[in-house]
């Protein structure tokens, strides 16, 4: 199997699922939601990530009259929840692009900025290893093999072998990481680290999770190394 033919798959099984485009499907699950465009917190805003062409391409208008909208239809006092549901509901949104072009509004409106989630500020950091996806995996999900490279302690929350995993940090955060497999020995991990209290702790564990993935990718393609 080539490395593009995950991808295929899950673009196809986007648009099985959500009525979408194989264009949208596809820039849905190519864009990267841990991108380092802006600096502070290392989160950018969502239209640095999400062209105009894009939304207008998926929901049929750009961001601009989308804003205009849910201006008249008055979303500034309104929740998040609110604001995604009535595009969804109401004006007929594919529910990732209602979720894109609301917080795009909200950080628009200063309601939100870059990098922060309606429970707290976030981080994210991503690396890829030549090592099978599932051996990545065993790498977060097994303890033993956790404590190698990841310094800090984790509470197992749930485990979807080879495809999703999530812990509880400390600090009263959590952490979500997802899988994905790049060959038959080439795989990533993606961690959103979430929950922090300022945008200045979220940018600190950004940098501690550099440093951290850096370990484990040295770890796991050692010879003879992380082997179970």
């Amino acid at each position: 199997m080539t490395s593009q033919e995950p991808l295929k798959q899950n673009v196809r099984a986007r648009m099985a699922t959500t009525g979408e485009s194989h264009t949208a499907a596809r820039a849905h699950l190519t864009s990267d939601p841990a991108s380092d465009a802006a600096s502070g917190t290392g989160a950018a805003t969502i239209r640095d990530r999400v062209s105009g062409a894009k939304v207008a391409d998926a929901t049929g208008r750009d961001y601009e009259a989308w804003f205009a909208l849910l201006d008249a239809w008055g979303a500034t006092p309104r929740t998040h929840t609110e604001i995604a549901a009535w595009l969804v509901e109401e004006q007929g949104v594919p529910d990732w692009w209602a979720q894109t072009v609301t917080v795009a509004y909200e950080q628009e409106r200063g309601l939100r900025v870059p990098g922060q989630k309606k429970d707290g500020f976030a981080s994210s950091a991503s690396k890829t290893v030549n090592v099978p996806v599932e051996r990545l995996f065993e790498a977060f999900a097994d303890p033993g093999l956790r404590a190698r490279w990841l310094p800090v302690e984790a509470t197992e929350r749930t485990a979807k072998p080879g495809r999703r995993f999530t812990a509880d940090l400390p600090e009263g955060t959590r952490i979500a990481v997802t899988f994905q497999a790049k060959g038959d020995a080439r795989s990533s991990a993606g961690v959103e680290h979430t929950r922090f209290g300022s945008a200045e702790r979220a940018a600190e564990w950004k940098a501690h999770w550099r440093t951290w993935l850096a370990d484990l990718k040295r770890i796991m393609e050692a010879q003879g190394e992380f082997s179970g």
